[in-house]
C-alpha cells in the first residue's frame, strides 16, 4: 500500500509530535508528562523560578531535551544514510556495515577507550574522535583498494567492505584481549548504543554535518533515481556516474559515521526504515529521502523512550531496541518478498 504526498507527510508529523511528546514525558525522576511539557514550553531554568518549577525546566532541557534531539538527528542521518547505500549497490541489504563505517567505528572507539580512556579534545571524549576517523578511514580504504582502472565496481566496493569489516573486528577483538576489565565492559556498553548523558555538546556537533548531509543528499534525488536504472543507463542520461558514486558514498559515510561516532552502535535503523518508506512511497528518492527522514527519527525515538520503560529504572541501550524491534520486521519483509516474488 502506497500513501503519497500530503497524507504521508501529516501521518509522519503526527507521529514525530506524538513520540517527541512522550520522550520529554518519560523518565526516572517521577517527573509527570503534563509538568515536564510546562518546563519544555518555559524554557531554561533561570533563577527567578521557583524550586519545583526550575527543578522540572533541568530536568526537562539538560536531560531530555537534548536527548530527544539527539535521537531525531541520529534517527534521520542513519535512515537516509541507509537510503542512499541501497540505491548505491541497488541491493536492499545494504546498510553503513557494507563498506566499514561500522566496523571502523568500533576499532576507533575501542583504540579511544582502551589507550586514551581519561583524555579529551576540545570537550569531546577520545573515543568519539577515534570512532569517528576510524568510520572514515575504513571507508577511505574500502573505495581506495575497490577502484579499478578509474572506476569503483559496485561488486568489488561490496567484496572489498566485507573483508575490511573482518579485519577491523578481528583487531577490535585482540585489543580487548589486551584491555583492561573496565575499559572491556565500557566498549562493550558502547557498543551497544545509547543517546543517555551526551548532553547538549553531542547536538552542536551532530547538527551541522547531518543537516548539510540530509539536505546535500537531497539535492542529488534525481542521480539516485536515474542509477536505479543502471549505470550505463544513468550515463547516457546524462549522469556522471563514478564522480556522483564518490559523492554519495562519502555522504552516506559521513552521515553514519558521525551519527555512531557519537551514539556508539544503533543497527537496523538504516536497514528497516528505507524498506518501510519505499513501500509507503514507492522507489522516487524525492519522496523516499524525506519519509526516511522523519520515519527514522520516530523509530529512534519510539526505541528510547522503550528503553527507559521497559525494565525502569534500569535503561536497557537502545542499539538492543532497535535490534529487537527490527530483527523480526525485517523477516517478515524478507519472507513477504520471497512469498511475492515465487
Amino acid at each position: 500500500m502506497r500513501i503519497r504526498g500530503p497524507a504521508l507527510a501529516l501521518i509522519l508529523l503526527g507521529c514525530l509530535a506524538i513520540a517527541a511528546a512522550l520522550s520529554v514525558g518519560t523518565g526516572a525522576s517521577g517527573l509527570s508528562p503534563g509538568a515536564a511539557l510546562r518546563g519544555l514550553l518555559a524554557g531554561p531554568p533561570s533563577p527567578s523560578e521557583s524550586v519545583d518549577a526550575a527543578a522540572a525546566q533541568a530536568i526537562v532541557w539538560n536531560i531530555r531535551a537534548p536527548r530527544l534531539l539527539l535521537a531525531l538527528l541520529v534517527g534521520a542521518g542513519l535512515a537516509v544514510s541507509g537510503v542512499v547505500l541501497q540505491a548505491f549497490f541497488q541491493n536492499p541489504m545494504a546498510a553503513e556495515y557494507v563498506v566499514g563505517v561500522s566496523a571502523g567505528a568500533a576499532l576507533g572507539a575501542t583504540v579511544g577507550f582502551v589507550m586514551w580512556s581519561a583524555t579529551t579534545v576540545f570537550g569531546l571524549a577520545s573515543r568519539t574522535l577515534f570512532a569517528f576517523v576510524g568510520a572514515l578511514s575504513t571507508t577511505t580504504l574500502v573505495y581506495v583498494l575497490s577502484r579499478r582502472g578509474g572506476r569503483v565496481p559496485v561488486s568489488t566496493l561490496l567484496l572489498t567492505g566485507m573483508a575490511v569489516n573482518a579485519l577491523a573486528s578481528a583487531l577490535c577483538s585482540l585489543l580487548l584481549l589486551v584491555a583492561k576489565s573496565s575499559d572491556v565492559s565500557l566498549v562493550v556498553f558502547w557498543l551497544m548504543g545509547s543517546v543517555a548523558d551526551r548532553g547538549w555538546l553531542a547536538i552542536w556537533i551532530l547538527v551541522g554535518p547531518v543537516v548539510l548531509g540530509l539536505i546535500a543528499v537531497y539535492l542529488l534525488s534525481r542521480e539516485l533515481n536515474v542509477l536505479l536504472m543502471g549505470e550505463e543507463a544513468a550515463h547516457y542520461l546524462g549522469v556522471e556516474v563514478e564522480r556522483t558514486k564518490w559523492i554519495l558514498l562519502v555522504l552516506s559515510s559521513v552521515l553514519a559515521a558521525t551519527c555512531v561516532a557519537v551514539t556508539g552502535m544503533i543497527g537496523f535503523v538504516g536497514l528497516i526504515v528505507p524498506h518501510v518508506m519505499r513501500l509507503l512511497t514507492g522507489p522516487d528518492h524525492r519522496a523516499l529521502l524525506p519519509a526516511a527522514a522523519a520515519g527514522g527519527a520516530a523509530l529512534l525515538v519510539v526505541a528510547d523512550i522503550l528503553a527507559r520503560s521497559v525494565a525502569a529504572p534500569v535503561e536497557i541501550p537502545i542499539g538492543i531496541i532497535t535490534s529487537i524491534l527490527g530483527c523480526p520486521f525485517f523477516l517478515f519483509l524478507l519472507h513477504r518478498s520471497r512469498a511475492v516474488g515465487g
